[in-house]
């Protein structure tokens, strides 16, 4: 039975059950209406007796209404199990049609299968024909390279069979020949022997004879070996230290013929070196602007203004993109002075044309001159000199903005007459004339751009020109040794400018070489062993070395402090000298409780 037909079959039965009670159900309760008692009086019904006549009369509509819809449902039922009852005979009826087709693909498949089956069998057996010839054919090409390869192998084998033959015969001939070689050796040995023993008899015998040469010579000459061989060594010595003074003396010849030249060569190529950066800090003024808009209004229509001005001041005017500033560039610091001064006055003016450049340029020019005179005026006061020549204080008022090094050179010139003084009277010594000479010996300085020449002895020449005392002139010549000094006047002056030139602060390097100067001073302290920290202190004039106490001692310390020295004096150049204090603490903390 279909699982279908047993589903139905299930629920008829259900439905059956159901309708069965319901039934039981309504004839009990019909039964119960019959024995119902009635009313005692024929007066008016009782109350309770009529509701619970429509309860009961409820009830049994209720019934009804359930019997007539469970016989609807079980004519339902019936219905669906006929139609069930109909699909399940056509669902047979389907069945035995598929079973049937079923037979006839079964029946055809296993002929089909029988039928490949025997092309099968003809099939292997005309493959394994194939094979079996294919294999006789394989064995029978093996079996010839086998005949081949075995050829081969016997014939190789005879080849190898006549080289051994070969070398065996070639084995005993080389046998042969050092045996030979054996026979000859041996009786060399003998001969060498032989030879052996005749040179040490003829050594023993030679020595002899040395030793009665010397013997005799000894008693010739009445003198022992050490003797004469000090006297030997003595002659040598003198000959050789003659030898040595003479050439020490062709090389001081030559050193002095030389040297003045090598000493061109070496200061030429040091002002080579530090020409660029020496130029750059000592010939261009700056001046500040109050806005960028003032750069337009200096540089003019199609350049009209900066021309004037170059033309008119002789100072070369440098516009670029340094926000708010110009650079001013020249090599006299007196005119580069009165190109500031007038480019100053006509931006704070605000009229920058040609006539008005070359007005404000008469104006910045006496003013400047005003300036050097009055300069002048304070440094003779101040020095202590009233008679001199006033083209000489002239000069010297320009030195008020000449720089050496860094140094103004008019202030120079005023604290090298103090020294020099001061070393006059120690000396007891006239203070008046030294100071003078001391005081005039730059004054060269105030003309290297117009006349050509050393500015000692442009200097010496103006002194000789404006009425100078000869001691003032030599002392002006002298202090650089251009002529020899032979007079304490110019001595003094050279001491007092070397005091004044050599003092820490008086001259500046470049900021660069300075820094350099510094970090390699570091760098040599900081690189030897036990070294904690490096300070360079005042300018780089003295370097603290701070040492791990555990690394290095007292000794170590006091060697450490040496080979800093000497390797900053190697490597490094300096002005004065530059002092080298190694620190070792040692701390040991105790807490008492």
């Amino acid at each position: 039975m279909q699982p279908a037909e047993i589903a139905l079959a299930f629920f008829v039965a259900i439905v059956a059950i159901l309708l069965i009670i319901l039934i039981f159900v309504g004839l009990r309760l019909m039964r119960r209406l019959q024995d119902t008692p009635k009313p005692l009086t024929s007066g008016e019904p009782d109350a309770a007796y009529l509701v619970e006549k429509d309860r009961h009369e409820n009830s049994l509509a209720s019934l009804r209404d359930t019997a007539e819809e469970a016989a609807r449902a079980v004519d339902e039922a019936r219905a669906a199990a006929a139609a069930a009852r109909t699909e399940a005979a056509a669902a047979k009826a389907e069945a035995s049609a598929a079973r049937a087709e079923a037979r006839r693909i079964l029946d055809a498949a296993r002929a089909e299968s029988e039928a490949v089956l025997e092309r099968a069998h003809r099939q292997a057996e005309h493959d394994a024909e194939e094979a079996r010839a294919a294999a006789r054919r394989a064995g029978e090409r093996e079996v010839a390279q086998l005949t081949a390869a075995a050829k081969e192998q016997t014939q190789d084998a005879e080849r190898r069979q006549r080289r051994l033959d070969e070398r065996e015969r070639l084995l005993a001939e080389d046998a042969e020949r050092l045996a030979e070689r054996d026979r000859r050796i041996t009786v060399t040995e003998a001969d060498l022997s032989g030879r052996e023993n005749a040179l040490v008899e003829r050594e023993a015998a030679l020595a002899d004879a040395e030793e009665s040469r010397r013997r005799e010579l000894e008693r010739i000459a009445g003198l022992t070996a050490e003797v004469a061989r000090a006297e030997l060594i003595e002659s040598i010595e003198a000959q050789a230290k003659r030898e040595a003074a003479l050439l020490v003396r062709d090389i001081e010849h030559d050193a002095r013929a030389t040297a003045e030249q090598r000493a061109r060569h070496i200061v030429v190529d040091a002002i080579q070196r530090v020409a660029s950066e020496q130029t750059a800090e000592s010939v261009v003024s700056v001046l500040h602007l109050p806005s960028d808009e003032m750069k337009g209004r200096i540089i003019g229509r199609e350049g009209r203004n900066i021309r004037a001005f170059e033309s008119v001041t002789g100072v070369n005017l440098i516009i670029d993109d340094t926000p708010e500033a110009v650079l001013l560039s020249c090599f006299d610091p007196v005119r580069r002075e009165i190109g500031r001064l007038t480019l100053e006055k006509l931006v704070l003016d605000g009229r920058i044309h040609p006539h008005r450049i070359e007005e404000v340029f008469d104006l910045a020019k006496h003013e400047v001159e005003r300036l050097c005179q009055r300069a002048a005026e304070d440094a003779l006061v101040e020095v202590g000199i009233t008679d001199l020549h006033p083209e000489l204080m002239t000069l010297l008022g320009r030195l008020r903005y000449r720089t050496s090094y860094g140094q103004n050179v008019l202030k120079h010139l005023v604290e090298t007459a103090h020294i020099a003084g001061i070393m006059a009277a120690e000396l007891r010594l006239e203070p008046a004339i030294i100071k003078r000479c001391a005081f005039l010996h730059d004054i060269g300085k105030a003309l290297t751009h117009e006349v050509e020449g050393s500015h000692a002895l442009i200097g010496a020449d103006l002194a000789r020109k404006y009425g100078e005392s000869d001691e003032v002139v030599h002392a002006i010549e002298a202090h650089h040794n251009e002529v020899l000094p032979q007079t304490i006047e110019a001595v003094l002056t050279q001491a007092a400018d070397a005091c004044s030139g050599g003092r820490p602060g008086a001259r500046r390097e470049s900021l660069e070489a300075y820094v350099k100067r510094l970090e390699r001073i570091e760098e040599i302290a900081g690189g030897k062993a036990g070294v904690e920290k490096v300070f360079a202190m005042q300018a780089g004039r003295e370097i603290r070395v701070m040492v791990r106490p555990d690394d290095v001692d007292d000794i170590g310390a006091a060697v450490l402090a040496r080979d800093v020295a000497k390797q900053i004096e190697e490597e490094l150049t300096y002005p004065g000298q530059i002092r080298v204090t190694v620190v070792r603490e040692s701390r040991v903390t105790e807490i008492a409780r």
